[in-house]
């Protein structure tokens, strides 16, 4: 009884693909992607609207589908808290504020395997052509649960793995910069967004800009996973702190008029209530 919303958030089956694709537990994720798109599917017939956290990840999921009659598909994107997130509330982090630069910042779960691949390959390949030009720069990892393969990295020149923190925060507002080389990526990444509502410039891959209708250039920017494209982005935001402020300061702008809660979550309450109760409330009140 009553009206059924799904909200699947992205197509993980895909992902699951992506990471059988990538010849990663090859058959157990290529079974667990075929499955779940079955679920998806069966999901989204049954429910009197199905949600996906970005146009991109809508039109993936329609794509997919095997039923000729189409299901309703909505899209009601990821918000921050841009209160709670806000720079002007957050002390830098001291050691990295005492320390020489530049600091950069990389934010997660770290065994969540795409997060964990992402450090692993700035560690390997960014980091060292970083510290070329710059030779005090350091990547600082934050996030929860590093892995054993993340941990053997700690004692790598221009590293530091911080495991749990008690609040990101003041990484963020700390950072030069922060970065998301993710590989392998679905829907909206909140890190993303965390790091833009701090008005800290962003250096990320495609796959990490998925789902955010950013500008590359004004409000962060964006290059493949390539240590020496990377790099050259890098030198070029550390080198202008001025325009790395202004990116900053757009960065949180966007966030406010995009990705706030209040700017995301509107739609939320048609679907919940049904349009036709909707308008009922509105014309009581």
């Amino acid at each position: 009884a009553g009206r059924l919303i799904v909200d699947l958030c992205d197509v993980d089956s895909a992902k699951f693909e992506d990471y059988a694709a990538s010849g990663e537990r090859l058959w157990l994720n290529a079974r667990e992607a075929r499955l779940l798109a079955k679920e998806e599917a069966r999901l989204a017939v049954k429910s009197d609207a199905t949600l996906l956290i970005s146009d991109a990840e809508a039109a993936l999921f329609l794509s997919r589908l095997p039923e000729p009659s189409l299901p309703n598909v909505q899209v009601i994107s990821n918000g921050i808290d841009a209160d709670a997130f806000n720079p002007d509330q957050v002390a830098p982090h001291p050691k990295l504020a005492s320390s020489e630069g530049p600091h950069f910042v990389f934010t997660g779960q770290m065994d969540y395997r795409p997060n964990e691949a992402a450090a692993i390959w700035a560690i390997e390949n960014f980091v060292p052509r970083v510290r070329e030009r710059f030779p005090e720069a350091t990547l600082h990892i934050v996030g929860r649960n590093p892995t054993a393969e993340l941990e053997k990295n700690a004692r790598v020149p221009g590293v530091r793995i911080w495991g749990e923190v008690p609040d990101v925060r003041p990484f963020l507002t700390s950072a030069d910069c922060v970065l998301a080389p993710l590989l392998i990526a679905r829907g909206v990444q909140n890190k993303v967004l965390e790091a833009m509502a701090m008005a800290r410039p962003v250096l990320l891959t495609p796959e990490a800009a998925t789902g955010i209708a950013a500008k590359d250039g004004e409000h962060w920017l964006v290059a493949p996973a390539n240590a020496g494209v990377m790099r050259e982005r890098f030198e070029h935001l550390v080198s202008d702190p001025r325009k790395a402020e202004h990116m900053g300061q757009a960065a949180r702008r966007f966030v406010l008029d995009h990705h706030a809660w209040g700017a995301t979550l509107d739609p939320f309450e048609v679907l919940v209530r049904g349009a036709a109760e909707q308008g009922e409330a509105r014309n009581a009140a």
